[in-house]
C-alpha cells in the first residue's frame, strides 16, 4: 500500500512561523514534524510515499529528497496554489495508483502508536477518529455498530489520518476542494 503525506498547507495559524519554513518541516521533539511520520511510515511497512506541496514546498523537497535516508521512496505531487485536502489527493491519484492507500495530514501529531499497517478497507474510506478536542467539542462524526455517520450522538473527530480507495474520487476534478463534503456524500449514499 502507498501511503500520502498532505503537506501542501499555508499554515496560517502558525504564522509567523510558517511565513519562512513550511508547517511540516517546524520541529518538534527536536526534528522536523514530517520525519516523524516518514519514520512511523517506514516502521509500518510502507516504502512509496507522496508528498502533496505547494507553500514553500521546494524547502521540503530539499530537505527529504527522495526519500533514500529514510529507506522510502518519495515522489512529490505539486500544487501551483494548496488545492485543499480532497484536491490534493485528486491531483496526486496518478502517483497513488489504482489501490487503496493511507493519507496522512503532516502537519498532525499523533502520540499513539497506531499501526498503520493493520488499518483495513473493505469500504470506500476507512477514518480514524479520536475523542473530540477543545477547539472541536461537538467532533465530526458519529461511529456506531461499526459505521460512521454524520448525524447522532457519541460524535467524534476525524483525525487526519485515513485510508481511501480511490474510486471515492472518481467523480471529482483535481481544483480546489475539502475532503469533508466528499466524506459525508459517501456516507449519506452508505
Amino acid at each position: 500500500m502507498k501511503s500520502m503525506l498532505l503537506a501542501a498547507g499555508l499554515g496560517e495559524r502558525l504564522r509567523p512561523i510558517t511565513d519562512k519554513i513550511p508547517k511540516p518541516l517546524v520541529k518538534i521533539a527536536g526534528k522536523p514534524l514530517i520525519e516523524h511520520h516518514l519514520e512511523r511510515l517506514k516502521t509500518a511497512g510502507f516504502n512509496e510515499v507522496v508528498i502533496n506541496i505547494s507553500h514553500l514546498g521546494d524547502m521540503i523537497k530539499q530537505h527529504l529528497g527522495d526519500g533514500s535516508r529514510f529507506d522510502l521512496h518519495i515522489e512529490y505531487s505539486r500544487e501551483e496554489t494548496p488545492l485543499e485536502t480532497a484536491g490534493g489527493i485528486i491531483n496526486a491519484l496518478p502517483l497513488l495508483g489504482e489501490k487503496p492507500f493511507l493519507v496522512i495530514n503532516a502537519d498532525i501529531w499523533c502520540e499513539h502508536k497506531l499501526s498503520f499497517a493493520n488499518l483495513s478497507l473493505d469500504k470506500l474510506a476507512h477514518l480514524v477518529l479520536v475523542e473530540n478536542p477543545a477547539h472541536n467539542a461537538d467532533g465530526d462524526f458519529t461511529y456506531e455498530f461499526g459505521k460512521i455517520y454524520n448525524r447522532g450522538k457519541n460524535r467524534l473527530t476525524f483525525s487526519g489520518i485515513g485510508i481511501y480507495d480511490p474510486k471515492l474520487f472518481n467523480d471529482f476534478a483535481a481544483e480546489k476542494r475539502a475532503l469533508a463534503p466528499i466524506l459525508r456524500g459517501a456516507i449519506d449514499e452508505e
